[in-house]
């Protein structure tokens, strides 16, 4: 049984929540002490003042209790936010976290890490904390001799093994002078060979800056790649211009492939918006696919973003170095070329699409080699071409293009279009200047289901359509090195097929590359605009059978875009464009489901088409060319 006073409780209760009473009674009314029951004192607290607020507080007066608020009371808002970026917001300040003033703060986050002892680093554990990938910065007391100053340095090294193995056949020559049976006749012998070649790369970092957040300060960039390799062919004059030579051939180098120091010249913005400067021997490339310009080269680059990284531009200029005939690497024991490149672009992300990265591009090639005269390491001349009137050139082509690569909705997109205008000083085929007028377009489109990519590839190159009448429309690039339809798995890609017949040490095509371009060599030759043009349609589709395991499949058809220029050089009358079709399969396993162990084997099949058979048809009746990559990568 509760006395009079027994609501006081609850209104007490009520009030230290913030609820207020209305007009609350003085005084609880006198009530008389039941028989066997505590004393009223003990059971009834004293009365609440009058103003609530000197026992609960104005703000828990005001909280809100299941929807209830005191009429009248108006808490205080906090400060607006200031909004500069759409779409994000800053984060609260440290006030915001009660209690953060009493955490004691951390010199840096690797302190943090090895004082709780989450990682024990090891040197050959790239996976972890580990001061060799540039994980934590360098300990200056175990490097004196090093002439660095500060706490923010960082050394980064890489380590690659890059093994391949390849036999393949493809249409071989027989030599003028000799052959390897002799007794044999015809302008083609047995065509089978093989490719061994080892190359191992590495390279050291030394960087300044807290790179997590913002680009270093300061890097300095050196990386080596020594290749050996070993070739065997069963015919002579293949790989040596001597007829005295075996017919295979073991060869090694040691290319610089990087060395470069990248300055960073300021933000733009509090998030980061840069401008970098990087001077020496650098990758560049030009569009998404390496389908212009993709290589290695000495140069001085000026780039960095804008506006929270939605634009990117650069502005470069490059120097090109002289490459090592069988290995592809920087010679840098050589003079550089005569061989100049100016080039700017600029990204916009989500234009006109989201999710669409566009590219604008403006390149221009400057050669004045017309002097020059350069013999390969095989004692083969690549400048002049041993093409048409075999005089050198001096030529100007300035490449107007624009490529994407995205998505629009569930198809993924990445295209590229060129325009290449310009002068040659002298045409190969009049000796006099012609004018360079010559076109490319290239675009793959793939759609992903579940484990499963379907993919669209299409590629046009103009071939020019009539060699004398001084204006030359056949496409070529500075330095392809296109990943596209197969990339490297693909037979026409991968191989090199010679043109013999018509001129002396050209190819069709070159080896990583896919454009008909009748080039001396794609790393030491020039650019040549009197080809034959290149027409690709092909599909293909990725399986991701697991995170270890892929499976690709390609299937490409291929055409000579105009076989005027062949028929000149051949002397014949009519040439078909149909070069056949190009069939590949390949299985990619990464045993660690990472880039650190990859293993690829892959198959590749040439089934000639009529213009394939017009240019290469021997007394065997060869009907199908083949192409085995074995290629295992380990990388550190």
């Amino acid at each position: 049984m509760m006395a009079g006073g027994s609501l006081w409780p609850v209104i007490a209760s009520l009030a230290a929540q913030g609820v207020p009473a209305s007009a609350p009674p003085s005084d609880p009314p006198a009530a008389e002490q039941p028989v066997g029951e505590p004393p009223l004192d003990e059971l009834t607290p004293p009365p609440p003042p009058a103003r609530w607020q000197e026992m609960v507080g104005e703000d828990l007066v005001g909280q809100l209790i299941e929807g209830r608020r005191r009429p009248g009371y108006n808490p205080e808002l906090p400060e607006p936010l200031s909004q500069d970026n759409q779409g994000a917001l800053r984060p609260p300040p440290p006030e915001a976290f009660p209690g953060i003033e009493d955490q004691l703060p951390l010199p840096d986050r690797w302190r943090l890490i090895e004082t709780l002892g989450v990682v024990k680093e090891r040197w050959f554990d790239p996976y972890h904390q580990n001061t060799l990938k540039g994980d934590r910065p360098i300990d200056r007391a175990k490097v004196p001799w090093l002439p660095i100053e500060g706490d923010d340095w960082f050394f980064v090294l890489n380590a690659i093994s890059d093994s391949v193995f390849e036999p393949r056949t493809f249409p071989i020559p027989v030599g003028v002078q000799t052959t390897e049976r002799p007794g044999s006749l015809d302008v083609f012998g047995r065509n089978r060979s093989f490719v061994a070649a080892q190359t191992f790369i590495g390279g050291v970092a030394l960087i300044k800056g807290n790179t997590a957040f913002k680009p270093p300060d300061v890097e300095y960039r050196l990386t080596l790649a020594y290749n050996l390799n070993y070739v065997d062919v069963p015919e002579r004059r293949v790989l040596d211009v001597r007829p005295s030579k075996k017919s295979h051939r073991y060869d090694s180098f040691l290319g610089v492939q990087e060395a470069f120091i990248d300055k960073h010249l300021g933000n733009d913005s509090d998030r980061y918006d840069f401008h970098s400067i990087r001077v020496g021997i650098q990758p560049f490339q030009s569009d998404f696919r390496g389908f212009l310009f993709n290589d290695s080269q000495l140069g001085i680059r000026l780039f960095g973003n804008r506006d929270n990284n939605r634009f990117q531009y650069n502005l470069a200029a490059f120097w090109r170095l002289e490459k090592d005939t069988n290995s592809g690497l920087n010679d840098v024991t050589q003079s550089p070329r005569d061989d100049y490149i100016l080039t700017a672009n600029v990204y916009r992300q989500d234009f006109p699409f989201v999710g669409l990265t566009s590219q604008l591009s403006a390149t221009w090639n400057i050669n004045r080699e017309k002097g020059d005269i350069q013999i390969d390491h095989n004692g083969f001349p690549v400048r002049p071409a041993l093409l048409g009137n075999l005089r050198g050139r001096d030529y100007d082509a300035v490449y107007l293009g624009y490529s994407a690569d995205g998505r629009i909705g569930r198809i993924n997109v990445t295209a590229s279009f060129y325009a290449a205008l310009g002068e040659d000083r002298s045409s190969i085929f009049t000796g006099e200047p012609a004018k360079i007028r010559a076109g490319f377009a290239a675009a793959e489109l793939s759609y992903d289901h579940d484990w499963m990519r379907f993919r669209l590839s299409g590629l046009y190159a103009t071939g020019d359509g009539d060699p004398y009448n001084g204006t030359e429309g056949g496409f070529d690039a500075i330095f392809e090195n296109p990943i596209f339809a197969g990339a490297d798995t693909s037979y026409w890609i991968r191989q090199t097929i010679p043109f013999a017949g018509g001129g002396r040490v050209i190819s069709i095509n070159g080896r990583n590359g896919i454009l008909n371009s009748l080039r001396s060599s794609k790393e030491e030759g020039q650019s040549n605009f009197n080809n034959p043009g290149t027409i690709l349609l092909g599909a293909g589709a990725d399986f991701d059978l697991s995170p270890e395991v892929r499976v690709s499949g390609n299937a490409n058809h291929l055409w000579f875009e105009n076989t005027a220029t062949l028929q000149v050089l051949r002397s014949e009358g009519a040439i078909p464009s149909d070069i056949g079709w190009d069939l590949s399969l390949a299985g990619i396993w990464r045993p660690k489901a990472t880039q650190n162990i990859v293993g690829r084997l892959s198959a590749a099949l040439l089934v000639p088409g009529k213009g394939f058979k017009d240019l290469f048809e021997n007394k065997s009746r060869d009907t199908v060319y083949v192409s085995i990559l074995a290629n295992a990568i380990l990388s550190f």
